[in-house]
Formats: C-alpha cells, sequence, structure tokens
C-alpha cells in the first residue's frame, strides 16, 4: 500500500534543519488554569516552524484565540512534546502530574499525513500518564498503528484521500472504547479532477506530491479541522 511508505513521504519535505527543544516554544509552562493546549504534528521531515505548512499555519491562528496556547512540532519530535505537555499541566511545579491536574487537562492533537500518526502515539503516550484528551483529528494520516483511538480521547475526526499513484491516507479510524470516545467524521475526498493552489511549494511537492500534497493545501479541509477544533475548545 502506498500509505505505509514513509520514505517516501520524505521526498515531499524539506531536509531536517535542526532539533526541536523546549526553549523554541512560546507557551508557558506552566499554562494558565482552565486553558487550552492545542497541539499540532507537521508531516515528513517538515521543520516545525514552516510557515508554508498548514498545520504551522493552523497553529499561529489558533494562538489569537483566548486562553488557548498552541504549539507546533514536527512528528519525529514527539518526545519533546509529551514533556512539554507535562509541564504544561504541572501547575504546582512538583515534577509530577497530579490527579488534579490530569483531570483538570485540556489537550486538542492534531496532525497531517506522518504528523497524523504523530499525535495518535501522543495520545497514546497521555493516556500512559492518566491525562484525558478533548480531540484528535488526522489528516491523511500516514503510519503505523494510526487507526485505533485511545480511551482517553474524548471525540476523534478523520480527514483522507485514496486517489491512486500518491501517498494514501488512513481510511478509518475507530474507538478502542466507544463509550468513552465519539468519533466525528472518517471523511474522504478526491482530488482528480481538482485544482488547488500549488504557487507556494516546492518543486519536488508539486510532481511528485499528488493527491496528498493537494489535500496539505486544500484550504476546506482546514476549515473544518479548524472548526472542530474551536468547537472542542468552547465546551466545559
Amino acid at each position: 500500500m502506498l500509505r505505509k511508505w514513509p520514505v517516501l513521504a520524505a521526498v515531499l519535505c524539506c531536509p531536517l534543519l535542526g532539533a526541536q527543544q523546549l526553549s523554541d516554544l512560546s507557551a508557558p509552562t506552566p499554562i494558565p488554569p482552565g486553558s487550552t493546549l492545542v497541539i499540532g504534528f507537521l508531516g515528513g521531515f517538515e521543520h516545525w516552524n514552516d510557515n508554508h505548512r498548514s498545520v504551522r499555519q493552523l497553529t499561529l491562528k489558533l494562538r489569537e484565540r483566548p486562553h488557548v496556547y498552541a504549539e507546533s512540532f514536527s512528528n519525529w519530535h514527539r518526545t519533546v512534546a509529551v514533556e512539554f505537555i507535562r509541564r504544561a499541566l504541572d501547575t504546582n511545579q512538583n515534577g509530577t502530574l497530579d490527579p488534579e491536574e490530569r483531570d483538570h487537562a485540556r489537550i486538542i492533537l492534531f496532525g497531517q499525513s506522518l504528523g497524523g500518526a504523530a499525535a495518535l502515539a501522543t495520545a497514546r503516550d497521555l493516556d500512559q500518564l492518566g491525562v484525558p484528551v478533548l480531540l484528535t483529528v488526522q489528516i491523511d494520516s500516514v503510519g503505523l498503528h494510526d487507526q485505533l483511538i485511545p480511551p482517553n480521547v474524548r471525540a476523534a475526526a478523520n480527514f483522507y484521500q485514496h486517489d491512486p499513484l500518491t501517498i494514501q491516507g488512513r481510511t478509518r479510524i475507530q474507538a478502542d472504547d466507544p463509550s468513552r470516545t465519539r468519533i466525528l467524521a472518517n471523511a474522504g475526498s478526491s482530488y482528480i479532477f481538482r485544482s488547488i493552489d500549488r504557487a507556494d511549494v516546492s518543486w519536488a511537492r508539486r510532481t511528485f506530491g499528488g493527491s496528498h500534497a493537494k489535500m496539505e493545501l486544500d484550504p476546506k479541509i482546514w476549515n473544518r479541522v479548524e472548526h472542530l477544533i474551536v468547537d472542542a475548545v468552547s465546551r466545559r
């Protein structure tokens, strides 16, 4: 299956430019009580602060909302993301997450391509820590074990395309425990006869990216993702 070729995904991305560190992030640690923390994971070898990428663009847009702290991460820096989340939730700064800190956590995770799989893997890491997740959103998710949503996730959505001759996203996600997780969408799109503005992307992505790259640039998809996140932020 083309969706299992993460190496091909790397061809479509910029080179690795350096390790992401906690000092690169703008959100305070801990975040103020009652705030929502939104974490976005970029696909391929995309750098965490690449402003040409839709994950990063949405992250910056979400920062404009009150009581929302949003950060983007490269998908291969999940350990940095988990440590950041732990510090963001540690309101008494005692180095561990107490039951009250875990119970009051408001976390949203989203990602595109390999970043979609990273979002799910991070949700599983947080499940091991006893931290709930309000929402996960996967956009043309590529990776292993990215179809089963862990029980600490309240709601999940999946957007994908399965056009020929391109990297293909995960077509269906399901809840490990349907009584605890609501699947909001398994929504497919096709770009065979659709034109998407790709003027601001590299030659490699225009030439080899196909529908996988088109979906990453589709404003309709990202408007839906933004709507889901904003709706989850507003819920208490």
